[in-house]
């Protein structure tokens, strides 16, 4: 038949947008319109993420959780020659995001994980949103939605989970110098399983996704400044969003002051818990 692909052709079929930077192309792997959409709107969607990874030195460590398909973990490894550990445990997002390091040719500075980082080690379901690559809003472990409630999400796999202490403290990783956590709606988890790394002196900042909404995130922005991480409210409204289904929600920049020493302060346990059709309210 005329016009027909063959096998070899068709497995060449690689839809890639690009995004420029400087003297440099970063490329992603667009397989779904949510892919699409999420690098059209790379520089405009979370424009204090990109400041904050504009900071970075060359060579420093990034620690990626909740890394859907590599957006700023390749941003970040790319624009700022970072070394870059990213977490992601849906399973077609993980295949996604080790496509995108690959293509920029980063598999020498950046390592992946299909795993979810909380506060203990288990196996247990990632119970998923959607079956659309690009999709963020799983939930590991748990069937409750971004805000924590209780939602019958229908579909699930396999899932493990870890600790970011245990990662440091195992050598599988080096110590971080930066962590970026959006796990929707699980963050205060992620932070419960890393409080031997908070302290550790070669952590310079953490941007988290906080619902300002619930209790479990709330104390969380208590528990970093009690670890001496600083944020600034100007930041955090400007980034807030105002209205829709993620109301409430905004990144914090945490920053530990260069000078003095690292409080090590003590926790109650109960504190230790281009596609313009593709919806914007995606997380």
């Amino acid at each position: 038949m005329a016009g027909k692909l063959t096998i070899e052709e068709y497995e060449q079929l690689l839809p890639v947008a690009s995004v420029k930077y400087g003297t440099e192309t970063i490329r992603y792997v667009v397989p779904s319109r949510m892919a699409l959409w999420r690098v059209e709107t790379l520089l405009t969607k979370e424009p204090e993420t990109v400041e904050w990874i504009s900071s970075f030195a060359a060579g420093e460590i990034l620690v990626d959780v909740g890394a859907n398909m590599g957006l700023y973990t390749v941003w970040a490894a790319m624009t700022r020659r970072v070394r870059v550990f990213a977490f992601e445990p849906e399973a077609q997002n993980f295949a996604l995001l080790n496509r995108n390091i690959q293509l920029n040719g980063l598999c020498e500075r950046v390592v992946a994980w299909c795993a979810a980082l909380s506060d203990e080690s288990r196996f247990n379901r990632l119970y998923l949103n959607s079956t659309t690559i690009g999709d963020s809003c799983h939930a590991f472990g748990e069937q409750v939605d971004y805000r924590l409630r209780p939602r019958d999400f229908g579909t699930a796999q396999g899932c493990s989970s870890t600790t970011l202490d245990h990662l440091v403290e195992s050598g599988a990783m080096p110590p971080p110098n930066h962590i970026k956590i959006d796990v929707d709606g699980f963050e205060h988890k992620v932070i419960g399983g890393a409080e031997r790394v908070l302290v550790r002196p070669e952590l310079r900042s953490v941007l988290v996704e906080i619902n300002t909404h619930l209790t479990e995130h709330m104390a969380v922005v208590g528990r970093l400044e009690r670890f001496g991480f600083q944020y600034s409210s100007a930041q955090v409204e400007r980034g807030i969003v105002k209205e829709g289904a993620f109301a409430g929600v905004a990144n914090f920049v945490f920053r530990r002051p260069v000078q003095g020493p690292i409080p090590v302060p003590h926790f109650p346990t109960a504190l230790v818990t281009s596609s313009p059709s593709v919806r914007a309210s995606e997380s």
